[in-house]
């Protein structure tokens, strides 16, 4: 064998960028992907799974409509929020849920 063969390598040095570009990745437009829910739950995990996500879709809307309290975000108002973007009228624990998702003025 040749000693060629049995010297390591330099390691290569890497070129230096001057300054760092953050990737921009593109923001979703709709839904979210829907996801199987798990089998076997009992039948109010489900109703309460639903809810919840039905709550926080809510939320985000009305955080991005100006209402960051729970004082401003009545039954009236979520509900009309909810037909404007196509959601099922909320019940009023759904309501309740929603406002217990958004900060408390102080």
């Amino acid at each position: 064998m040749s000693d060629a063969v049995l010297t390591p390598k330099a390691p290569r040095k890497r070129a230096v960028q001057a300054t760092a570009v953050p990737v921009r990745r593109p923001r979703r437009t709709g839904p979210p992907a829907v996801r199987a829910l798990p089998a076997g739950q009992p039948r109010a995990w489900y109703i309460d799974h639903n809810r919840r996500l039905k709550a926080m879709r809510l939320a985000v809307v009305l955080l991005d409509s100006g209402i960051y309290g729970p004082q401003q975000a009545n039954n009236r108002r979520i509900r009309s929020l909810a037909s404007r973007i196509g959601i099922h009228r909320p019940s009023a624990a759904t309501c309740r849920m929603v406002r217990s998702l958004l900060h408390p003025e102080n």
